[in-house]
């Protein structure tokens, strides 16, 4: 588990043997290694995982509308309009960690969040787990935009949020955050 100031979920005692854990490199933005484990049939294999500090998405919603910035993913080499979102600093509970990036990356603070759900992401590969933040009561703040985010802020009416977050490109956490808030009555 990395010690860079962010929120880390900690791992349970593996059901299967660990012969050996191992990490390969080191970025600052994640790590990446493998585990060698046994397997019930009693053979080993190494099983490769990417760890990312823990996350939120928030899903800000304000008279009738839907808060959404956009911005260019360098990685997919697309603009993409997504769900605010970030980083959960170490100590940092979901909704702390939402109310500080809706306020930092849209200018807009909110006096009620809740969790609508949290989970561990791409399990194949990764060591990531997210949190669906749901906010309301909007008031408008100044922004923070940390050195790295270039973005604007859309406001979407409600009834068009899923169909915006179905739109390519697009990504996973806006269509989860999105669902999610829709599935529980939210929207």
């Amino acid at each position: 588990m990395s010690d860079d100031g962010r929120r880390h979920e900690p791992l349970p005692d593996p059901e299967w043997s660990v012969d050996e854990s191992a990490t390969e490199y080191e970025t600052g933005w994640y790590t990446g290694g493998y585990d060698l484990v046994e397997q019930p049939n009693g053979t080993t294999k190494r099983y490769y995982w990417a760890e990312l500090a823990t996350a939120v998405v928030v899903v800000a919603v304000e008279d009738g509308s839907m808060l959404f910035v956009e911005q260019y993913r360098p990685t997919i080499r697309e603009t993409q309009l997504e769900l605010p979102a970030g980083i959960v600093e170490r100590g940092e509970s979901f909704t702390g960690a939402a109310t500080r990036e809706l306020r930092e990356e849209t200018g807009f603070a909110a006096d009620t969040t809740a969790l609508l759900e949290d989970f561990w992401c791409s399990t194949g590969v990764l060591r990531h787990r997210r949190g669906i933040v749901f906010a309301t009561d909007l008031t408008p703040v100044e922004r923070d935009l940390d050195d790295n985010e270039f973005l604007s802020v859309r406001s979407v009416p409600v009834e068009e949020a899923v169909e915006v977050a179905r739109t390519q490109p697009t990504n996973d956490a806006t269509i989860e955050g999105v669902l999610l808030a829709r599935e529980e009555g939210l929207l």
